[in-house]
């Protein structure tokens, strides 16, 4: 089992990229709030497929914890019941976490799709900590930063109900996706003590130096990219989700941070590429960084000059985070050589 433990670290890896892409396709198409409580749907294990199976109705049965619609409220049902010809207030009480009380089954099942796929890296996860518990007599380190990515596994699962309870608050949201870099990157250290033994890299100092800029450079600027895309999930709200036009509209001086900071994070990734080339480095991963960066900035322009062309959002935020990812590990490269 120990010594497969480099592939199953990979496969972690892959579960958490998972989790980013499904939580991108669920801010893409605005269906954060597609089920109001956690770790249910409107009280369902499965959630609801037409809008009847939430809405209030004479002589239907609800099961307890059912959650409803009526008067564009949200409300629980208090215990088993069978509902009258009229609502009776005593067998329910009202949702106070938040106040959104819409339903769209498409944004349901969209961010139903996106717990699953966190299930499933939960699952993994279990799994990957078994084993790294086997390394505990002989690499201790090994045990230690499986059990505290875990750790913080679990406090992404808190954040993610807390990013329903408070309507995608955006400071919440910001948490939420820096904590997931964070377990990125130890799960890429674990990685790279696993993985990395002999190295055919050659040290440059200033290369290291701008490859740790672009690192703290990248995690700004998804931080402020996920500020940015607050701002347009209130425009959606303000304008309907068909008006993209509309999604940028005044924006703020995030948005303009967010897009000029850009030109230096370009610059930086050029500058280690171009040292890479001329000094026979030998940093492969130098030449995927440029072509996310590339990635990344395409699909910025599209989406704010083409209104958000389908699947942009997406790949953004995806290729954001894998770029964090290989600077990250390049960093590592660069270190141990040091």
């Amino acid at each position: 089992m120990k010594k497969h433990f480099p592939l199953l670290v990979k496969i972690t890896l892959i579960s958490v990229y998972l989790i980013f892409l499904a939580g991108a396709i669920v801010r893409m198409t605005g269906s954060g709030m597609g089920c109001p409580d956690w770790p249910k749907c409107f009280g369902y294990y499965i959630p609801p497929t037409s809008e009847e199976q939430i809405t209030w109705q004479p002589n239907k049965a609800y099961q307890k914890g059912t959650i409803i619609v009526k008067d564009e409220t949200l409300f629980v049902a208090e215990k088993d019941l069978t509902t009258a010809l009229k609502f009776n207030i005593d067998n329910w009480s009202k949702y106070t976490k938040h106040n959104y009380a819409k339903f769209n089954k498409y944004h349901t099942w969209t961010e139903y799709i996106n717990r699953l796929a966190s299930v499933l890296s939960g699952f993994v996860f279990l799994f990957f900590v078994y084993v790294a518990s086997k390394f505990w007599k002989e690499k201790k380190n090994y045990t230690l930063i499986a059990f505290f990515a875990f750790f913080l596994m679990l406090f992404e699962a808190w954040l993610g109900k807390t990013v329903v309870d408070t309507n995608l608050k955006p400071a919440v949201i910001t948490i939420h996706m820096v904590v997931g870099l964070i377990i990125v990157a130890l799960l890429l250290w674990l990685l790279f003590l696993v993985k990395e033994k002999n190295t055919t890299y050659k040290y440059h100092a200033l290369f290291n130096k701008l490859l740790i800029i672009s690192v703290v450079f990248s995690l700004i600027q998804i931080a402020m990219g996920t500020q940015v895309r607050q701002f347009i999930d209130e425009q959606v709200k303000l304008y309907g989700f068909e008006n993209k036009q509309y999604s940028l509209l005044n924006p703020s001086f995030k948005f303009y941070f967010h897009r000029s900071f850009t030109i230096a994070i370009v610059l930086v990734n050029f500058g280690m590429f171009y040292l890479n080339q001329i000094k026979n480095l030998g940093f492969r991963l130098v030449n995927w960084i440029v072509f996310l960066i590339f990635l990344e900035t395409i699909t910025g322009i599209l989406m704010y000059y083409a209104e958000f062309p389908i699947g942009t959002q997406a790949v953004h935020l995806l290729a954001g985070a894998i770029l964090f990812g290989l600077q990250f590990y390049l960093w590592l490269q660069s270190k141990k050589i040091k």
